[in-house]
């Protein structure tokens, strides 16, 4: 058990809640949730959102955190010392995952690392001429360039999870995370100071529950789960890191806050502007890369505001990826690896795997009809972390379920006062919950 003995551990409890705040935020706030929100119909969406992010993603967080602190180990490792027989293979789920993910994260994060530098050198020019759309797929398809900015961004994750736990992770994230709110603050008061912003302001604020559906509540149970990094192996590998005096579901409640402090705070940001300028808020993917460019054209001082904005993107960005290589890299560490030779060699190999996904765009090999970066992000998404959340919190629910009790009260000597709606949810809720993102996710 040398691993545990040298094992490192987070410098303070704001140290670990900002390093799991921005393992847990990332572009799925910022890029997917204004999409998602107003493809669903605004307001009435978002409080939907708001009660799945606190009954399931609040509780397996939970359970992440409660299996990684116990174990004082990886992701695989964990399972292997709480339970073994079958359960590692839900750690290797999440390894795996987080290999997949962080290999095409890796390309959009260099796109936040490009459009940051464009907003200064001829982005906002086209824009205003109507060619947003066409300088995207321009880009894109330029597989040489898409590669070097995607080396660039996994270099920085490399060099972040190099330096460790003390000095890497949780010295940068205690700046990435505060400079990310002040950036969205002042995008906010931007934003809803433009002539028009109140239309924005009423559909994101005013509930009109007439628009929700079946199909809205799976997108709000989807945005709440994959939003908060679940399933794939952070939160184990995080909590691994903390000591035993830290209260573990205030921390959970923490990181559930802040990441959606993110999601509320970047619809504030975004949709006041599109309202603004006539533009469609439910216009998918597109909305950050193509229409918001044309948005931030309009504007007075129009590439400082591009430029904030994709500097948001590429901080939230980061702190994701972070989390992502440190889940793997977590896993050599525990195996006897030094963490420079883990986070070299893991990252590269990484960065390797992502190539494909930098030439999906460009007519490279598909898989069963799907790019390289979509069928990553569907085996990954939409297979891995569903499956890997369902185990988790079975796990707890079920067959973990005493030392889980004890983890989560710090062996009896706190009080959780939600101790048996917590194992229910982990039980049935959560479970049920999360296997109904996965059936209705597998549509190939």
């Amino acid at each position: 058990m040398a691993q545990e003995a040298h094992r490192e551990h987070w410098g303070s409890r704001i140290g670990f809640i900002l390093a799991a705040a921005g393992s847990a935020v990332g572009l799925g706030n910022i890029w997917r949730f204004p999409y998602i929100t107003g493809k669903y119909g605004g307001a009435a969406f978002v409080l939907v959102y708001l009660a799945l992010i606190f009954i399931v993603g609040f509780s397996v967080m939970l359970a992440e955190m409660a299996i990684g602190r116990k174990a004082q180990l990886n992701a695989v490792g964990s399972f292997q010392k709480l339970r073994g027989g079958a359960w590692p293979i839900v750690g290797w789920m999440g390894v795996l995952a987080g290999f997949m993910i962080l290999s095409f994260y890796g390309v959009i994060g260099g796109w936040t690392i490009k459009y940051f530098i464009w907003s200064f050198t001829g982005l906002m020019g086209d824009a205003a001429a109507g060619k947003a759309g066409d300088v995207f797929g321009a880009f894109v398809t330029n597989t040489p360039q898409v590669i070097m900015y995607q080396a660039i961004f996994m270099l920085i994750t490399i060099w972040v999870v190099y330096k460790g736990i003390g000095e890497g992770i949780e010295k940068y994230c205690k700046i990435l995370m505060p400079a990310l709110f002040v950036i969205l603050l002042i995008l906010i008061v931007r934003s809803v100071t433009l002539e028009g912003a109140g239309k924005g302001l009423e559909f994101y604020l005013k509930p009109d529950f007439s628009k929700l559906t079946g199909e809205s509540f799976a997108a709000a149970l989807g945005q709440a789960f994959f939003s908060l990094s679940l399933g794939m192996g952070c939160m184990i590998t995080y909590g691994s890191y903390v000591d035993k005096q830290t209260t573990l579901p205030g921390a959970a409640i923490q990181v559930c806050v802040i990441d959606t402090m993110v999601a509320i705070l970047a619809g504030l940001a975004i949709f006041p502007a599109v309202f603004a300028f006539g533009v469609d808020a439910g216009a998918g993917p597109g909305l950050t890369f193509v229409t918001l460019p044309s948005v931030f054209a309009k504007m007075a001082g129009s590439s400082i505001w591009s430029a904030l904005f994709f500097l948001l993107l590429f901080i939230a960005a980061l702190t994701s990826a972070i989390s992502l290589l440190e889940v793997v890299a977590a896993y050599v560490i525990d195996k006897g690896w030094a963490r420079p030779k883990a986070a070299v060699i893991m990252g590269l190999l990484i960065f390797a795997l992502g190539v494909p996904s930098a030439m999906s765009l460009t007519g490279a090999p598909k898989i069963a009809g799907k790019d390289f970066l979509d069928a990553m992000d569907f085996l990954s998404s939409n297979v891995l972390l569903p499956l890997g959340g369902v185990f988790i919190a079975l796990f707890v629910g079920w067959f973990w379920t005493a030392d889980a009790r004890r983890e989560v009260t710090n062996e009896g000597t706190h009080s959780f006062g939600m101790m048996e709606p917590w194992i229910w949810v982990c039980r049935v809720i959560a479970p049920l919950g999360i296997l109904y993102i996965f059936i209705t996710g597998l549509k190939w």
